[in-house]
């Protein structure tokens, strides 16, 4: 039939496209500038990890204050005097001076596990060396069990930030740093309790032996246990990191960092260096009450070593809701210069209280004004790691809260020093008027810092990266749908062209066969 057949191929349907398919694909695109934030998590073991490491902070600081806060019967027992005793206590603060440095150096270079190893380690020799000394005349033995105890928490006070910071998220930081805090502070609270009740003031020498040893027996067991779970249950850090901020630290190469470069960024900033100096001077006053209560108390109320103790508990107790409120605060909030300095000066009225009830011869009132000045006074403590991390960021939080600590230890030598003749020549009141005039210098210091939350802008900005990612993938989904629909709607309009052209031929096709007919 010659013209009759039809080529079916040259007139059929459109080609079903590819874009409709696509349109149900994922869009991955590489993070860069333009690029989605990566990808964070929070994982449950955090809460482990913070509550393990506030248990061996916990029974290290309850070493520092053990001897101190019944330093008369330990005068009594090893036959020294009182200046000899308060060098237990210092023994902390003048170890963590030279050795912060190797201590923040390791904790950049080798990380938080083995950091947290190592401070247990030491925290367990000491621990067992001080049951061996438990005689008159081995002194020596129970300053080198301290010694080795105060070289643990030389690894122990810089991490709770770095902590926070590797583990939590954004909006959990400055909770999950005063808990960390919370532990140090706990530590210290137990043993202004425990060893006045265990450690009774008496005579025979044999007996006070005994009861010397079951309080080391107790300490060394509870290291023990703790070193054990840290072995066991102590990671280094989450697979995915918790924060944006956390993300990016994580991107900068081992090889880029310098420590010795990141220490004199470190001193060269203006605003941390005076939070530096004030925190030292805050914290520094705290050491130096906590070493010489016992000696303020007994001046006044003799044979109170067990009130003394429960002073001390109040103190502490009161701190430890302090920094857990403030910790909650910044978190909501982010206002860390307002709530320092609020804080800080909160701090100056409740050690002027304590100062001028102290002598007034009622301990209901010395319990009252020294929980108030304990609220503030202690409830600064992870104020200034937070304050001192959003200042300080990119900085390792370990080395800014070295260097912290760092200033802490050295006034707080110096202030129980000086404390400590103040009172034996003119009396407890003027040693404490000695310490508010230190607290309000801190206090005016703190009002100088300019306050630059770098961490927090990096967060937000890394947030608004995507953001912008998002809003432009979901703009570029609703042009694929519209596409799409522009699509169907012309896919329709060549269905017809191709009916009505397959009509045409069929038509042209019979109107030949008929008129060949």
């Amino acid at each position: 039939m010659g013209d009759s057949n039809i080529n079916l191929a040259e007139v059929g349907p459109p080609v079903e496209s590819k874009c409709s398919n696509e349109r149900a694909q994922s869009c991955s695109i590489p993070n860069g500038e333009n690029g989605p934030a990566p990808t964070t998590r929070l994982y449950v073991k955090r809460w482990a990890i913070v509550f393990l490491f506030s248990s061996y902070s916990l029974s290290n600081a309850y070493q520092w204050i053990q001897y101190g806060i019944i330093s008369n019967i330990i005068v009594k027992f090893y036959r020294v005097d009182e200046f000899t005793v308060d060098w237990l206590s210092m023994v902390y603060m003048i170890t963590y001076v030279p050795f912060i440095f190797p201590a923040t150096w390791l904790l950049d270079q080798k990380g938080l596990r083995v950091t947290a190893l190592l401070a247990n380690a030491l925290n367990c020799v000491g621990t067992w060396t001080k049951v061996a000394s438990v005689q008159p005349s081995l002194f020596w033995v129970t300053m080198l069990g301290q010694l080795a105890s105060s070289l643990a928490q030389v690894f122990i006070l810089g991490i709770p930030s770095r902590l926070a910071s590797v583990w939590f998220g954004a909006d959990e930081v400055s909770t999950a740093c005063s808990i960390g805090v919370f532990g140090n502070q706990m530590g210290i609270a137990i043993g202004f309790l425990i060893p006045p009740i265990l450690v009774p003031n008496i005579d025979d020498v044999e007996e006070l032996a005994h009861h010397i040893k079951i309080m080391f027996y107790i300490s060394a067991g509870v290291a023990t246990i703790i070193f054990i779970l840290v072995i066991i249950v102590f990671q280094e850090k989450p697979e995915l990191p918790p924060t944006q901020a956390q993300a990016q630290a994580r991107c900068i190469p081992p090889e880029s960092y310098s420590y010795l470069a990141s220490i004199w960024r470190l001193l060269r900033n203006k605003p941390f260096m005076l939070l530096v100096v004030s925190y030292g001077l805050n914290v520094g006053c705290f050491y130096a009450v906590s070493t010489l209560l016992n000696r303020m108390i007994i001046e006044r109320y003799p044979g109170e070593e067990v009130n003394a103790g429960r002073i001390g508990l109040t103190i502490v107790i009161a701190g430890m809701v302090g920094s857990l409120i403030c910790g909650i605060w910044l978190d909501k909030t982010k206002t860390y210069k307002q709530t320092t300095l609020a804080v800080y000066v909160l701090s100056l009225i409740g050690m002027l209280l304590y100062a001028s009830t102290l002598n007034l011869g009622h301990l209901w009132v010395v319990f009252v004004t020294a929980g108030i000045f304990g609220f503030f006074m202690t409830g600064y403590l992870p104020l200034g790691f937070e304050f001192a991390v959003e200042l300080t960021y990119p900085e390792s939080e370990g080395t800014s809260s070295g260097l912290l600590n760092c200033s802490a230890q050295i006034f707080g030598i110096i202030f129980t020093i000086a404390q400590g003749k103040i009172i034996d020549r003119w009396g407890t009141l003027a040693g404490n008027i000695f310490l508010c005039i230190f607290i309000l210098i801190g206090a005016i210091m703190t009002g100088f810092i300019k306050s630059e939350l770098r961490r927090q802008k990096a967060n937000l900005q890394t947030a608004g990266q995507s953001v912008s990612v998002s809003i432009s993938l979901t703009a570029s989904h609703v042009l694929a749908s519209d596409a799409a629909v522009v699509f169907c709607a012309a896919k329709k309009c060549c269905w017809l062209i191709w009916a009505a052209d397959l009509t045409l031929h069929f038509t042209a096709a019979s109107m030949k066969a008929w008129t060949f007919m």
